[in-house]
């Protein structure tokens, strides 16, 4: 059986190249025996350097099983035939189905292990990514000094060319530009050169200084293997890269892979119905908060929306094709409508455009569900029972700010879900430093109620956790302050967290090493819309383009006065519209959701690292096998099909020009099993 594989081989590579048979496939008419078995994995070589770190995060966040080979590991595998490839039953096995290298020859042209990889590459048509490399003829491109450029690409706008949207690529609108978030600082150097013979560029620019254009990014097909060449420097949070991962990716496993991402973005708006209070820019703090000396709040104006901004928040939706989740405090909302008169506009206006918005529990009147807060001091302390334990808000209290709020919604036809909770400050969860431990008296108060997704602050607890048989949803906290409502007061509590002290701020970016003081303090006229939208909009856009479903929140009082969120929402949609193409739409997921995906990838994470995945492909059949019960993410073509005991079914659903979905094998099979187009 070994020679039977060996002749395979020899065969498959020669009609590879003579360009007979594609990356994966088998040369027509081929017995079936000799087809090979491919496994669904990626091998990536590190170096540590950051594009190689950047494609490998891109691997493991779309939940791409991968194998690290770390260069720098005197201990690490070599690589030979037998730790690529080998035999199942009697089937030749390639063990990855692409490669990842910090350049084209990271082992050294003509050593051992190189040959032993590009021989394994010809024999199996593995694709190989150069994570990043330097213009020159060995990787299909000319030197720079022949009609191309090297330098710095800090705002340069690089486009998707006719091949890349054609290919892997076609997701993109077209064209992007290169970041420059510091003028001083330079962000990102590259190569752009003219291609040889066998070479596709996929993106390119305009040559600097010169005529025609260079490629940055492409493929060059050349000894019967294929390599997607990178000639321009990358970490994994800059958007050039984000832009272009989905497309690397897709490259390297050909379209056919475990996993799944989707770009998303969801806004919670928090206190929908209640009063926030308001920045005292001459204190420098919030008039009623603990720690806000020689003042009380009263007497202050409190934010909250009118209705006229109710009614542009609806008219906003309908415009812009996106849903906002109202998390609403209905007992505050009735205090307030007892303290002006018995009526209000506001609630009026929301109830009557209710079917337009998601609404989600946030308790009847928000306070505070944790430990008993002792004011006394600053900062506030968890109040002591007589024998010296902590002292924390009732089972039956929790349970009756939630059942009371949820039970409002109802009477009122409000399309709420009693599964979905966003407590008070996130509060009943631990609250570092004075309260480490969540409410023992929570997960019974949940589970009294039905939540099973129940928020916390993503800036604390980036990781899913379980409360009782409730899951945490994670939220990103935005940078549009709960306590303004005008953008003056916004840039001036800005200025007093980013300042240092020595113009006029606290100095808490000073205190902070992982902070950074701005350079001088924001004109408090134009400070937000210049400065505070843009890095905003690309913070909550960075998220959608890394695949990440967590949503964001803001508060009710962005919505109102000068209605702040506004602009960073609009920017948000409009740069992804601009960025992507109509089959890559950005999706707008419900806390409920939001929640699911997050746990079915970690549960995803978790069956890979314990190696209970088993996943490959023999021609246009795919075979999955994990563990009983575990939804499975799969990426395919379009006009793939899910085998059934009987028959087929569409596989997946549409999505930047694949199908993908999480499933599970069919009924009273053990396998999932795909079958892709011919």
């Amino acid at each position: 059986m070994a020679q039977r594989a060996r002749r395979w081989r020899n065969t498959a590579a020669a009609m590879t190249a003579a360009g007979i048979i594609t990356a994966g496939a088998v040369a027509p008419g081929a017995a079936a025996a000799e087809e090979p078995r491919i496994d669904l994995k990626v091998l990536v070589v590190d170096n540590g350097d950051s594009p190689v770190k950047a494609v490998t995060a891109q691997l493991r966040s779309t939940g791409v099983p991968y194998t690290i080979v770390d260069l720098d590991d005197s201990g690490r595998p070599k690589i030979t035939e037998a730790f690529l490839s080998d035999t199942v039953n009697g089937r030749p096995r390639a063990k990855y189905q692409g490669v990842v290298l910090p350049n084209e020859a990271p082992f050294g042209a003509g050593s051992a292990e190189q040959t032993a990889l590009e021989a394994y590459e010809r024999t199996y048509g593995i694709p190989q990514v150069d994570a990043y490399t330097w213009a020159h003829p060995e990787v299909g491109l000319d030197y720079t000094s022949e009609g191309g450029w090297a330098g710095p690409l800090d705002g340069r706008e690089a486009s998707v060319t006719a091949a890349g949207k054609a290919g892997r690529f076609g997701y993109l609108e077209g064209a992007f530009r290169f970041e420059d978030n510091a003028p001083g600082v330079q962000e990102s150097y590259g190569y752009a050169a003219r291609p040889r013979a066998g070479f596709t560029s996929y993106v390119d620019i305009p040559v600097p200084g010169g005529t025609g254009r260079g490629s940055l990014v492409g493929e060059y097909a050349h000894d019967g293997r294929r390599e997607l060449v990178v000639t321009f420097a990358y970490n994994g949070n800059q958007q050039q890269f984000r832009l272009l991962a989905r497309g690397i990716v897709e490259w390297l496993t050909q379209g056919v892979h475990l996993g799944q991402t989707r770009n998303s973005f969801a806004v919670h708006i928090d206190d929908v119905f209640a009063p926030d209070s308001r920045w005292d820019t001459e204190r420098d703090c919030t008039p009623g908060d603990f720690d806000c000396a020689g003042g009380d709040g009263e007497g202050t104006t409190p934010i909250r929306m009118t209705a006229d901004d109710a009614a542009y928040a609806a008219q906003w939706q309908r415009e812009h094709g996106f849903t906002m989740d109202m998390v609403y405090n209905a007992g505050s909302g009735e205090e307030w409508k007892t303290e002006h008169g018995g009526a209000d506009a506001l609630a009026g206006r929301l109830l009557a455009d209710k079917a337009q918005y998601r609404w989600v529990n946030h308790t009847y009147t928000h306070p505070f569900l944790g430990c008993v807060q002792d004011t006394s001091s600053v900062p506030w302390s968890c109040a002591k029972n007589a024998d010296g334990s902590t002292e924390y808000m009732s089972r039956a209290e929790i349970a009756a700010q939630i059942r009371d709020n949820h039970d409002w919604a109802v009477s009122k036809g409000l399309p709420v879900d009693r599964a979905e909770l966003v407590t008070g400050e996130h509060s009943g969860l631990k609250t570092l430093p004075q309260q480490p431990n969540d409410n023992p008296n929570l997960s019974g108060a949940l589970a009294d109620t039905g939540v099973k997704w129940i928020a916390s602050d993503n800036s604390r607890e980036p990781g899913q956790r379980a409360i009782g048989n409730a899951l945490t949803v994670p939220r990103h906290p935005m940078n549009v302050y709960y306590n303004v409502g005008t953008a003056a007061e916004m840039a001036d509590e800005y200025n007093w967290i980013y300042t240092s002290r020595a113009d006029g701020g606290s100095g808490v970016c000073e205190d902070n090493p992982t902070s950074t003081c701005l350079d001088e303090p924001l004109d408090t006229t134009t400070g937000y819309a210049e400065h505070i939208v843009p890095q905003e909009a690309r913070t909550a856009l960075g998220h959608a383009l890394a695949g990440d479903p967590r949503p964001h929140y803001a508060h009710q009082s962005n919505l109102a006065e000068d209605r702040l969120l506004y602009p960073v929402m609009e920017k948000v949609l409009a740069d992804h519209r601009a960025l992507f193409a109509d089959n890559t739409p950005l999706e707008n997921p419900r806390h409920s959701a939001i929640g699911t995906e997050v746990q079915r990838r970690a549960a995803w994470q978790t069956a890979l690292a314990n190696g209970r995945v088993t996943a490959y492909r023999i021609g246009t059949t795919v075979t999955v096998t994990a563990p009983s019960g575990t939804q499975i993410p799969v990426t395919a073509p379009e006009g793939t099909k899910k085998q059934l005991l009987l028959g087929t079914s569409a596989f997946g659903t549409p999505y930047a020009g694949a199908r993908s979905a999480w499933t599970t094998p069919a009924a009273l099979q053990s396998a999932l099993t795909l079958k892709l187009p011919s």
